[in-house]
């Protein structure tokens, strides 16, 4: 099993869960075989605690590292500030030219605040945004983080509780006295959001500008409309979509601003920084209230963000993973067709993912997962694109995964895809409301 599944073992006896993120629990792809930790990564190879080298076409840091791992212009910059001294009693400079950097990028912006992960980020913006409309309620759309104001969604009465809101996300712990704060509504189903506003005490809109599936003609028009006729500050959530369709924010590319915005994951390439972006008359609402953290001015972040910036722009990094992902899906689904196996393609571009319409689809992810972890690859049925995804790499992948849609042919036909499994099915994550 490996040194890595034994460690695992070992971790969750000592830690809750064995880590602190649920994407990157071994269960969630391969359960008992997955390598689970590793000792390096460079480009799009991961090697782990065995030394194997596997060629990353997964989720390559949870879409944090668009330029590859270990990119050597922001692995420089970063070593550059350890040696200069990373924290002290005055504050770092960087934060003051990455403000600026991001504000030129979307000049409806004028202020930033700066935290370290995106969950963090998202409650400074729901703080800030309650602040300035003086209203509490929130309504909301697609993925947020871990913290209460999020997780309240999930709070109703007993008879409600047992169909959460947002199956997979557990609201034990969270103050019902939040209860009726936050109002989820489904993407593109504008007529949901505009019953919420009329019938709650809306102050915020906040939503993935786009996730899984790309906005229907006018709505996101009519969602900036609505927030404009009911004075609601707009927070459009970018941790995970900023930088992969355009340099700055996915509302670029739709010609539509919000008010305020959250951007993370890929700004600091695997470095962790991330910024909440707004108007001024919004932003400066965080004085109003009290929002301050230690670890939110130290120095590598703010310095990784810079330089990832400057390569980003240096490389014109987002058209080049978002034509790969392109392919990558062209590619699947060329593939689906060529063995009779019907797929479903979901996600920006360069966040792509594909599911079988079939009800042993997880069986067969976790087949995928299985068979191409023997072959060198960490993969399932997504890729989230860096630019070290090579024309070469991308082949050599789908020359390895083709046998694999032929194995599933052969189970859609009546194998038992289960006695090809060497460990239990992977474990379905939280289903998302875009």
């Amino acid at each position: 099993m490996g040194k890595g599944q034994d460690l695992w073992k070992t971790a969750k006896t000592v830690i809750p869960g064995g880590n602190m993120l649920l994407s990157k629990r071994p269960e969630m792809f391969l359960p008992e075989q997955w390598p689970a930790y590793f000792s390096k990564a460079s480009g799009c190879r991961v090697w782990d605690l065995d030394d194997r080298q596997y060629v990353d076409m997964s989720i390559m840091g949870i879409g944090c590292n668009t330029l590859g791992y270990g990119r050597p212009e922001v692995d420089e910059a970063v070593k550059r500030t350890v040696d200069l001294g990373n924290m002290s009693t005055l504050n770092a400079p960087e934060e003051v030219e990455l403000a600026q950097r991001l504000i030129a990028l979307h000049p409806w912006a004028d202020m930033a605040r700066f935290a370290r992960s995106g969950g963090e980020a998202n409650a400074i913006s729901i703080r800030i945004a309650r602040a300035a409309s003086g209203r509490d309620g929130v309504a909301l759309c697609g993925y947020h983080g871990w913290h209460d104001w999020y997780l309240a969604a999930n709070l109703g009465n007993e008879e409600q509780l047992a169909g959460h809101l947002l199956p997979g996300l557990s609201p034990n712990g969270v103050p019902q006295s939040l209860r009726g704060s936050v109002f989820p509504f489904t993407y593109n189903k504008f007529d949901m959001l505009e019953e919420l506003v009329r019938t709650q005490n809306i102050g915020v809109i906040k939503m993935e500008v786009s996730r899984n599936f790309d906005p229907a003609p006018e709505f996101l028009l009519n969602v900036r409309k609505l927030a404009d006729e009911r004075n609601i500050v707009l927070i459009f959530d970018e941790c995970t979509s900023g930088f992969r369709q355009a340099l700055g924010g996915l509302h670029k590319v739709y010609g539509v601003d919000p008010d305020m915005a959250v951007f993370g994951k890929a700004l600091g390439n695997g470095y962790a920084v991330t910024g909440v972006l707004g108007k001024r008359e919004i932003m400066e609402a965080a004085q109003n209230t009290f929002i301050s953290s230690t670890f939110w001015t130290e120095r590598i972040g703010s310095v990784a963000g810079i330089e990832t910036l400057k390569v980003m722009e240096k490389e014109r990094s987002w058209e080049k993973i978002t034509a790969t992902g392109r392919d990558i899906t062209a590619r699947w689904q060329k593939l689906g067709a060529k063995y009779g196996l019907p797929l479903t393609t979901a996600g920006l571009p360069a966040l792509t993912g594909f599911g079988f319409k079939s009800p042993k689809a997880q069986a067969y992810r976790t087949l995928i997962t299985q068979e191409m972890l023997a072959r060198g690859y960490l993969a399932a049925n997504m890729v989230y694109v860096c630019t070290e995804h090579t024309p070469k790499i991308v082949d050599d992948y789908f020359e390895a995964l083709e046998p694999i849609f032929a194995l599933i042919r052969e189970c859609e036909d009546g194998r038992d895809v289960m006695a090809l499994l060497k460990g239990p099915v992977a474990h379905s994550g939280f289903t998302r409301l875009n």
